[in-house]
């Protein structure tokens, strides 16, 4: 109750505006397909070039002062909105969409309103690769002096390179000093003799710490002294660390500050990082595993660090589960998804945080050509773990998490024997395992390779995988039978008892039925079952309609003896 009255109070608010700014936009009724994807392009940079934290597309109210509700009947019925903002997603770069769509009920009509993030900086939003905007209220493609205005952000607000004018070295941690000198030579080992020689100052410059001598926010983020975080301000550099019991209930938690150079091995210090057991299947001895592999963990800390949105005065947090890893940072996924990454032959082009992402290429701590994500997924699958999950969903943030729970060895010694399966098709097998959707492609290709049956969204491993991971009885639950055979168990049932209400019907049936489908789709599925028949003309009910109604054959066939 409480957001539909935060809708109508942002919607009446929208609909007093004396004139239809650039980032909303409404319609009377809905409009086809194309143009809501060139509406997401537009409202998106004019969001972004008008500093607004979102656009809005409207449907059901008049676009001429003074506005008013009529209503909307844009897909209205199923399966109504729930696939419109993955579908859009494929077709805008970065797989920007929807931060969110509602559907309000109001006394003069239904209202769909489409929130719209705006671009990120630097980042102009694209549709099917053209770049749309508004003329008042016509829309139009993005002004190339728009353009320009955004992609400019890029440079003009890299927060990591500005220079802290109040600080010096000494507000620097030595010890921070010397542990970024001992991985700058890890990094380039012919500079070993160089590196020892170099005053501090001159190490910063050439780390690309500094700027010409002066102290930038990289600086004081990475090796700053843990009293000098004002310095950063609104900037909050922190990692928080949060540990949870089975029930999500908080059992303990710990903030780590500057220098985060040093504070991330505090933060694993943290975690519990258990042993795992299992055979192998190919000895007689069990193997032994960490829960988290240690590189996996700093790969993706590290990558927090150089990718968060410091201007959103944020911690980066970390969730300890018993059996996950939330890590979770500021700022849109700029590469727009992982598979773009895992498939590309060319690293990103644009970062969030160009100055910090070369520092700490410089130490030692992340790369930028793109391969740190790809070797996190192999590391993963070679430990017969599940792969990395990245919830890309939540507008302004990137999410993480990493399990601590063996999948089937079986199962993904399978993967590594087929050799024509790609990291994309783990990825979406992997996807199907933890029940996940997935996109059309990633079902095409799994399908034409009878890595799956069943229809989505409740598609399950084929027989082929079931067989050689020893998993047969679990597919012939998911997989059921076809109708007919449900059919036939109806007309056996009234042979025998002449009738049958629902409720005797449905405990015949719903053990019977492919456990890839809940208990309400079971139950639908059999609710549309017995209509079927009554359409073919093999039953039909007697007595009420509403209370004691009973299913019987319509031709009744010689009873069998009890």
């Amino acid at each position: 109750m409480r957001m539909a009255e935060d809708l109508l109070a942002v919607l009446q608010n929208l609909i007093t505006l004396r004139s239809e700014t650039e980032w909303i936009e409404f319609k009377e009724e809905g409009v086809d397909f194309e143009l809501i994807g060139r509406y997401v392009s537009a409202l998106s940079n004019e969001a972004n070039l008008n500093e607004k934290p979102e656009g809005w597309l409207i449907f059901g109210v008049t676009d001429k002062y003074p506005r008013k509700i009529i209503g909307s009947k844009f897909h209205e019925t199923p399966p109504g909105l729930d696939k419109l903002k993955q579908k859009i997603s494929q077709h805008t770069n970065h797989g920007l969409t929807f931060s969110s769509i509602h559907e309000l009920k109001t006394p003069d009509g239904r209202v769909v309103m489409f929130r719209i993030p705006p671009a990120t900086r630097g980042v102009p939003t694209e549709w099917k690769g053209r770049v749309y905007g508004r003329v008042h209220d016509s829309l139009e493609p993005l002004t190339l002096n728009e353009i320009e205005r955004i992609r400019d952000q890029g440079a003009t607000l890299d927060w990591s390179a500005r220079v802290c004018r109040k600080a010096t070295t000494a507000d620097l941690d030595p010890a921070a000093i010397a542990f970024a000198r001992q991985e700058y030579k890890k990094k380039n080992p012919h500079l070993t003799a160089d590196v020892d020689a170099w005053t501090d100052g001159e190490f910063l410059n050439r780390a690309g710490l500094c700027a010409d001598g002066l102290i930038t926010n990289t600086a004081i983020l990475l090796l700053g002294k843990s009293t000098f975080l004002h310095l950063l301000s609104p900037a909050i550099g922190q990692i928080t660390w949060v540990l949870k019991d089975a029930s999500g209930v908080e059992r303990d938690y710990a903030h780590f500050g500057l220098p985060l150079i040093l504070a991330i091995g505090k933060v694993f210090e943290k975690i519990r990082n258990l042993t795992v057991r299992h055979m192998s299947d190919e000895t007689l001895f069990p193997l032994e595993l960490s829960q988290y592999d240690s590189w996996v963990m700093r790969e993706i800390l590290h990558n927090c660090i150089a990718h968060q949105d410091y201007l959103q005065g944020a911690r980066i947090s970390i969730v300890e589960n018993d059996d996950s890893l939330l890590f979770t940072n500021r700022g849109e996924f700029i590469p727009g998804s992982v598979d773009s990454l895992i498939i590309s032959d060319s690293p990103p082009d644009h970062y969030r945080n160009p100055f910090l992402a070369q520092a700490m290429v410089n130490l030692n701590m992340i790369d930028t050509i793109g391969s740190g994500i790809r070797r996190m997924f192999r590391v993963q699958r070679e430990r017969n773990f599940p792969l990395p999950d990245y919830d890309l969903t939540q507008t302004g943030k990137v999410a993480v998490r990493v399990s601590g729970k063996i999948i089937d060895p079986r199962y993904t010694r399978m993967l590594i024997r087929r050799k024509d399966l790609d990291m994309l098709d783990v990825i979406s097998l992997d996807r199907v395992q933890k029940e996940y959707p997935i996109t059309d492609e990633e079902y095409h290709s799994l399908k034409s390779k009878k890595l799956i049956e069943g229809r989505r969204p409740h598609i399950f491993v084929s027989e082929q995988v079931a067989a050689e991971t020893d998993t047969r009885a679990e597919y012939i639950r998911k997989r059921s039978f076809d109708k007919q055979h449900f059919k036939d168990l109806v007309i056996s049932y009234l042979k025998r008892y002449d009738e049958a209400d629902r409720k005797e019907i449905d405990k015949l049936l719903l053990d019977k039925v492919s456990d890839a489908l809940d208990d309400e789709q079971k139950h639908l599925f059999i609710k549309n079952l017995l209509r079927d028949m009554r359409c073919e003309g093999t039953i039909h009910t007697t007595g009420s309609k509403t209370f004691g109604a009973k299913w019987v054959l319509t031709r009744s066939p010689k009873k069998e003896s009890k």
